[in-house]
């Protein structure tokens, strides 16, 4: 009875995480009041942040929220900090946890608006050149103004839709029917096999032009990614200045960035260059014309009215009318009042992709604060502030970028801008060296941070999603499909970052 507890036990930690993972994790907790007791707070802090990484980069085993939650409270309950100093981490970061919480919320509502534009320009669009410029240039707008994340959710759903509909049909049923097992390929008749393998090829560099295009938007405006608004709070910029502030970088890079998409379609390498075959066209159409004859005056008024809030949105944003997670509650309230979601459980959905992330950043903030408490950054940013003014920002931007694409881009940019932001305060650096280094810290978390699913919230939202394994985009995958992203953004961004701010 008792071996068998223990065994239940055993197997409900982590769930279905690996058994070495677990074991490692528990390693971990036992480890630390060793190293605390004989090294001091200064190294087991090290450790932790080491151990706390190792849990981001992981986040396919197991989301880093349980992990890296129990590392945190370990840190607290040995006294490395403060309960207190946790949330006075999380009440100075509060516009940055209404930004989760509401605008990804609010977006949530206007995905069919956002669907019915996606639809029109792959159906619309028959070059494929012309196609993936126009996908990654669309996700990068909607990015800057909306959320990376959110943005790449509309992708998914749309391209899980349209491979469900051909899958269909190319097991020989009507796109029309209901139940279908999208997942399984023992259906597929043999003459259609060819083009449903060509047709994940074409939805998988779509979806990655697309993502790396979150992230080419995603830079520039406070709203892009969580750890743009910390990063303009703590400089002091509002919406506008923060987004000319950044351009200097960012739109140089945007431009090569969406020059890498041509040329990448153009050679059709690194996984790019299928087209949508034209078995798959006419039936992708056809769904959409059922689609169409379907809608009602009901829906298109709801349509009317989430591209009329979307309008209002923008405007908020661009004269800073309130914090931006406030913002976010606004639209959460005008779509759904003008559009009748009025039931309590129909609104629960819409906070349902935001809020594990957001009780991940407040275990980021918990990590912060030990880093605050116990000045582990210090002698590293002391060491960066000694060379020469000239290179300190490129210098800031590489190790961002290294730290981003291995662990998360949020944590990374949180950690470096507060202990910044602290030099500053001291009065050690100047206002105008201050602002150059802000600009490289928000572009090095951004840019480089692409490498991996690990790097940005929204590429391992991807890989995590129900699409991967129906395109066959694996983790390796996408490493080596973003790689020549990766070389050109973090080039361009270095060069500009070195040469323009």
């Amino acid at each position: 009875m008792t071996s068998s507890l223990t065994k239940a036990f055993t197997d409900n930690f982590l769930g279905d995480s690996p058994g070495w993972y677990k074991k490692l994790l528990l390693f971990f907790l036992v480890i630390n009041p060793v190293i605390l007791g004989v090294a001091g707070p200064v190294v087991a802090g090290w450790v932790l942040i080491l151990e706390f990484i190792f849990t981001l980069a992981m986040a396919l085993k197991c989301y880093p929220l349980q992990p890296g939650g129990l590392l945190a409270i370990e840190a607290i309950a040995l006294g490395m900090a403060s309960p207190e100093a946790v949330y006075t981490e999380v009440e100075a970061n509060l516009q940055v946890i209404l930004l989760l919480m509401f605008m990804v919320a609010g977006i949530y509502f206007m995905r069919d608006m956002l669907l019915f534009v996606f639809t029109k320009i792959l159906l619309t669009v028959r070059s494929k050149l012309l196609l993936s410029f126009l996908f990654s240039f669309a996700a990068a707008f909607l990015s800057a103004f909306l959320d990376a994340l959110t943005v790449t959710a509309v992708l998914i759903t749309i391209s899980v839709g349209f491979f469900s509909v051909y899958h269909k049909v190319a097991s020989g049923k009507d796109f029309s029917d209901e139940g279908h097992n999208h997942t399984a390929d023992e259906s597929i008749k043999s003459e259609n096999v060819e083009d449903l393998e060509q047709f994940r090829s074409f939805l998988r560099s779509l979806i990655m032009h697309g993502a790396v295009g979150t992230a080419l938007g995603g830079v520039c405006t406070t709203v892009g990614e969580p750890q743009n608004l910390l990063i303009a709070e703590r400089a002091g910029w509002d919406f506008i200045e923060f987004f000319i502030r950044m351009s200097p970088v960012t739109m140089p890079v945007l431009v090569c960035g969406l020059i890498s998409c041509l040329a990448l379609e153009k050679l059709k390498i690194f996984g790019y260059g299928a087209s949508l075959p034209e078995k798959v066209r006419d039936v992708l159409q056809a769904s959409s014309d059922y689609q169409s004859s379907k809608r009602t005056l009901s829906d298109v008024a709801s349509l009317v009215v989430q591209v009329v809030v979307a309008l209002v949105l923008i405007m908020g944003l661009a004269f800073h009318w309130a914090a931006v997670g406030l913002v976010g509650l606004m639209i959460i309230i005008l779509l759904t009042a003008f559009n009748g979601v009025t039931e309590e459980h129909k609104l629960g959905h819409a906070f349902e992709e935001a809020l594990p992330f957001t009780a991940l950043l407040v275990v980021f903030f918990a990590i912060v604060a030990v880093i605050h408490q116990q000045h582990l950054f210090s002698p590293v940013i002391e060491w960066v502030l000694s060379k020469d003014e000239s290179i300190q920002p490129g210098m800031f931007f590489l190790a961002n970028g290294l730290l981003s694409a291995i662990s998360d881009n949020v944590f990374v940019a949180t950690v470096y801008i507060n202990e910044i932001k602290s030099v500053f305060d001291s009065g050690l650096i100047s206002r105008e060296h201050f602002d150059k280094l802000v600009v490289s810290i928000n572009t090095g978390t951004n840019l480089p941070s692409v490498a991996t699913p690990n790097g940005q919230a929204a590429f391992l939202f991807l890989l995590t999603s129900a699409l991967a394994p129906l395109i066959r985009l694996s983790y390796m995958r996408m490493v080596v499909m973003a790689l020549p992203y990766t070389v050109v953004l973090t080039t361009v961004g270095l060069l500009c970052v070195l040469y323009r701010i």
